[in-house]
């Protein structure tokens, strides 16, 4: 706004004169056959031009001038400022209040529309900072929700850490105390006590594969290592190796004649299956049975895994497979492998849910896709 000021006087000032020259030598050819009211109205142009462009003071000026040039040139005698005729000085007077009061009141709508300029480019900045703060102020409420979480996970975290470590590390404790501090037993008591540190040992690897998972799967860093795995040897293999982990509890496996291969990580799955027979182990009731099914759904095969235990109440099946969120039902799991168990399903393209098992129970279920061979003649192609 100021340099248009301190250019737009003197170029309306210029501007307004040289019209001024312009419409009085334009005018002087037709003098004697037009009345004084002709050069009048045309001189009144000038100090409108005059203040639009450089304001009041440029107005009123060119006015001035054009109320000159119209004594001198149009109102006898010609080139002197005398004036003999009283309708000529009226004539004069007229011109010269009606060109200033128009100049006049051109400049000053003129300043108020660019006030009201400058008003709005004021109020559209701070309708910009306005909005700049505002989104500011959203991203910090939106970090402060992150790192609220991300605390909210650390303490998780810590909890489970702390409960899942401790139990299996106060059994080998006392065991080796015991043992280190001579105590004598006989030979089955022995494999027995050696049975629980093999099995709590076990757990511990466990509980660590877990978390080194969980922490993948967060950072986006879970990328399987796709291959064609038989699901049949994957399941067997795995029930066989946790035997003692299952033995309070029957294992019933329902397997197709003919189990097709499936594309997965081998090492994922069976983590996967791992953590679902655990979970099933620490639910069911003593003697009751645990039931591995595998079910061919043409694209991808589908595993489940049920129990008898108290299963999943429909309001919490949203959340069981949220990290760190252990079910109900008195459950003292660190609620880490539901979650590991879905992101690894989801990392191979599969869906994972869980439901209620035929007689009460929960039945999780998991795909795969099935494994597609290709010929020798298609590869060629």
């Amino acid at each position: 706004m100021v340099t248009r000021h301190k250019y737009g006087r003197p170029v309306g000032l210029i501007a307004g004169v040289g019209l001024v020259g312009l419409c009085t030598v334009a005018l002087l050819a037709a003098r004697s056959s037009v009345t004084v009211a002709t050069p009048a109205l045309v001189l009144v142009a000038p100090g409108l031009v005059a203040a639009l462009i450089g304001g009041r003071l440029a107005g009123v000026v060119t006015a001035a001038v054009a109320a000159i040039a119209l004594d001198v040139v149009f109102i006898e005698p010609y080139g002197t400022l005398d004036v003999h005729v009283v309708d000529d000085v009226v004539a004069l007077l007229a011109f010269g209040a009606v060109a200033l009061t128009v100049a006049t009141l051109v400049a000053l709508a003129n300043e108020r529309r660019r006030a009201a300029e400058h008003r709005a480019q004021e109020i559209l900045a701070l309708s910009e900072e306005r909005e700049q703060a505002r989104r500011a102020q959203a991203q910090l409420a939106s970090e402060k929700v992150a790192l609220q979480q991300a605390e909210d996970t650390r303490r998780a975290l810590l909890r489970s850490v702390s409960h899942d470590l401790r139990t299996p590390l106060a059994a080998i404790r006392a065991i080796t105390s015991d043992l280190r501090a001579g105590t004598v037993y006989d030979e089955q008591t022995r494999h027995e006590l050696l049975d629980v540190v093999s099995d709590e040992a076990e757990r511990l690897d466990r509980l660590v594969a877990n978390l080194l998972s969980l922490s993948r799967i967060e950072a986006g860093a879970l990328v399987p290592e796709i291959q064609a795995v038989d699901l049949d040897e994957l399941l067997t293999d795995r029930v066989a190796r946790l035997s003692r982990l299952l033995r309070d509890v029957r294992v019933e496996t329902r397997l197709p004649d003919l189990v097709p291969l499936v594309d997965a990580d081998y090492v994922l799955v069976d983590q996967v299956v791992t953590n679902l027979l655990e979970n099933a182990a620490r639910h069911a009731p003593a003697g009751s049975t645990v039931r591995i099914e595998a079910c061919d759904r043409g694209d991808v095969m589908e595993v489940a895994v049920s129990d008898c235990g108290p299963g999943v109440a429909p309001a919490d099946r949203g959340w069981i497979f949220e990290p760190f969120r252990a079910g109900g039902n008195g459950s003292r799991s660190s609620g880490v492998g539901l979650a590991i168990c879905k992101g690894i399903v989801e990392a191979h393209g599969g869906r994972m849910g869980v439901g209620e098992a035929e007689g009460g129970g929960a039945r999780f279920t998991f795909t795969l896709p099935v494994h597609v061979a290709r010929s020798a003649a298609g590869e060629d192609a």
